[in-house]
């Protein structure tokens, strides 16, 4: 599947002549040092919420071995380790800088064994066709270069039965709309170019949700690429959802 949505035109650095995938691997190795810090920071802690929310959705098909794409310091992976015990979890990121704070985070709780972390790409999935009883994305799907074929990877991967759980940003209404857009606009910019001195990054961040499709925008495009008994819910005035769909058994 090779159509490309609007979403996947939205880069980090604009004028730059790398690639999305690119590009968005050298943001992240450029904010890893305080990707955690700023996370916790600038959502108030409800990330962590959020993620607990996603996991109970991965927990009900109980799967042994799950693959968490775009792991990034691998906090969603040390979650569900937690929440669901699973027999191994496997963390894929684009970003080596990202993924060597996950590697110490793991090692330090003796997870190391159950957890891995892999530099690989979500278009290009290095496991068998049918590996995976789930599959999670926490935050991840926007950074995409082409989230059809992200999409179509993430199912083939999966075992039949299996289920993809989607964690992302989205867009709320009223009475909301006003306080987020100022938030993400101009407070979330002017905190990361303080801390990790990347102001980009945080622009693209506000790029990417307003221009990442949503709702049943999303589930329809879940639906076409061949998932099924996709559904969708949003949390906290809409400004994250959760999406999930299953492999045909």
């Amino acid at each position: 599947m090779d159509t490309r949505l609007p979403h996947d035109e939205v880069v980090p650095f604009g004028a730059s002549a790398l690639t999305k995938k690119q590009q968005v691997e050298t943001m992240f190795d450029r904010i890893a040092f305080r990707y955690d810090f700023l996370n916790r920071f600038l959502s108030g802690g409800i990330d962590i919420y959020w993620r607990k929310q996603a996991i109970i959705e991965l927990k009900q098909v109980n799967p042994q071995l799950i693959l968490d794409m775009a792991t990034g310091t691998g906090d969603m992976a040390i979650m569900m380790n937690k929440q669901i015990q699973p027999e191994k979890i496997v963390g894929i990121d684009l970003s080596n800088g990202m993924l060597n704070i996950g590697r110490e985070k793991i090692a330090k709780l003796g997870l190391a064994e159950k957890i891995s972390m892999k530099q690989g790409d979500s278009e290009h999935i290095d496991f068998e066709t049918g590996t995976f009883d789930a599959v999670s994305v926490a935050f991840g799907v926007r950074n995409y270069e082409n989230l059809q074929k992200g999409l179509a990877e993430m199912l083939r991967v999966l075992k039949p039965g299996g289920k993809l759980v989607i964690l992302e940003f989205s867009k709320p209404g009223k009475p909301m709309k006003w306080f987020y857009d100022l938030y993400m606009e101009r407070i979330c910019p002017m905190f990361g170019q303080f801390f990790s001195k990347n102001g980009d990054a945080y622009r693209y961040l506000n790029n990417s949700v307003k221009a990442f499709p949503q709702g049943s925008a999303f589930t329809g495009i879940m639906q076409e690429t061949g998932y099924e008994k996709v559904y969708s819910r949003r949390m906290t005035f809409g400004i994250c959802s959760i999406y999930c769909g299953y492999k045909k058994p």
